[in-house]
């Protein structure tokens, strides 16, 4: 997780419809930093680790106050979903499946059984209650027991042309 920076992304209302979270890697297809758009060199905006060594590669959103009141197993299958589709590299690309659906694979229903068993896998291994017991707090809950929530806001990164030698000055 050193190299995946989580921010907060704020919704409009309390409503369970909606994105939860998600995931947005910080390079292309490969780890690769660069490719051509539209016959132009780009890059991801890079975002640097606050150590100062090297960037992060991966931001997990998490939409407040939304996924804050969901269930335990919810949240715990959100936050799984969205870290399993770092890539098996961990180059800031994601974990491709085959096909035009590459996100997810063929089937959304054997992406989620996948994430269902992997939750249980860690709860059977029964994690010290320490790292995940605020999970199973909602909104109101954790206002009431830390006064208020908050969080880092880091705006999507945006795709950015690569300024040649001659363009730095």
């Amino acid at each position: 997780m050193d190299r995946v920076a989580v921010s907060f992304t704020q919704t409009r209302n309390n409503s369970s419809y909606g994105v939860y979270a998600s995931l947005t890697p910080l390079r292309f297809e490969g780890g690769k930093r660069t490719k051509l758009v539209r016959s132009q060199e780009c890059e991801v905006q890079r975002l640097p680790h606050e150590s100062g060594d090297g960037d992060y590669l991966y931001i997990l959103y998490v939409s407040a106050p939304r996924f804050m009141d969901l269930t335990l197993s919810v949240k715990l299958e959100t936050i799984l979903h969205e870290l399993y589709h770092i890539g098996p590299k961990f180059d800031g690309d994601l974990r491709r499946f085959k096909g035009r659906c590459y996100a997810h694979g063929s089937s959304a229903k054997d992406y989620d059984a996948i994430i269902r068993r992997l939750v249980k896998i860690w709860l059977d291994q029964d994690p010290p209650v320490e790292v995940w017991s605020f999970l199973q707090l909602n909104y109101r809950e954790l206002c009431e027991r830390f006064g208020s929530v908050g969080g880092l806001k880091i705006p999507p990164p945006r795709i950015i042309p690569v300024r040649g030698v001659e363009d730095r000055g």
